[in-house]
């Protein structure tokens, strides 16, 4: 049985989800299942995604087409439950077994906007068998959130302007 790891991208540049899917995609040619749950993005390639059922799953429990922060309080608050019932399914997934891989794609941006705490996301994680891996992406890596890391991949946007001799 192999040992699951609980991995974390962070960092302000480009590609964490991407790479998370390559990740994804990579057990899933392996045989392997994975459940991905976004939050805080807009439906983003859904219908293109769907095609890899059944190998790999993805679920989105927010309702609203709008960026989170540009929402009213009332939808805000309808949007947070939503939220939390895909907190919950996600839960429900590791208790089960149901996956090898769980992404959890932008998930860390949830603490960052007050949605859910760090103790919240360790009762997420503490429902992990030893075989599943986790797979949390969000831009901001807190001292919390490394702790609790196995492998963490910070990604960044890096610009070298190379000059001619």
């Amino acid at each position: 049985m192999e040992k699951g790891l609980i991995q974390v991208y962070g960092g302000d540049g480009h590609g964490k989800s991407a790479a998370a899917m390559g990740r994804a995609i990579q057990l899933a040619s392996a045989g392997k299942s994975v459940v991905i749950i976004n939050f805080l993005k807009r439906n983003q390639n859904e219908e293109f995604l769907k095609r890899l059922e059944p190998e790999i799953k993805i679920f989105r429990f927010e309702k609203s087409e709008e960026e989170f922060s540009q929402l009213s309080d009332e939808r805000k608050q309808e949007e947070i439950q939503n939220i939390k019932n895909g907190l919950n399914f996600a839960k429900k997934v590791l208790a089960t077994g149901e996956c090898s891989l769980l992404i959890l794609d932008e998930v860390l941006g949830l603490i960052d906007n007050g949605i859910i705490t760090m103790e919240d996301l360790r009762h997420i994680i503490d429902a992990k068998s030893d075989d599943v891996s986790i797979i949390m992406t969000g831009r901001h890596l807190s001292n919390e959130v490394c702790q609790i890391a196995d492998e963490i991949y910070q990604i960044e946007a890096v610009n070298y302007k190379i000059f001619g001799d």
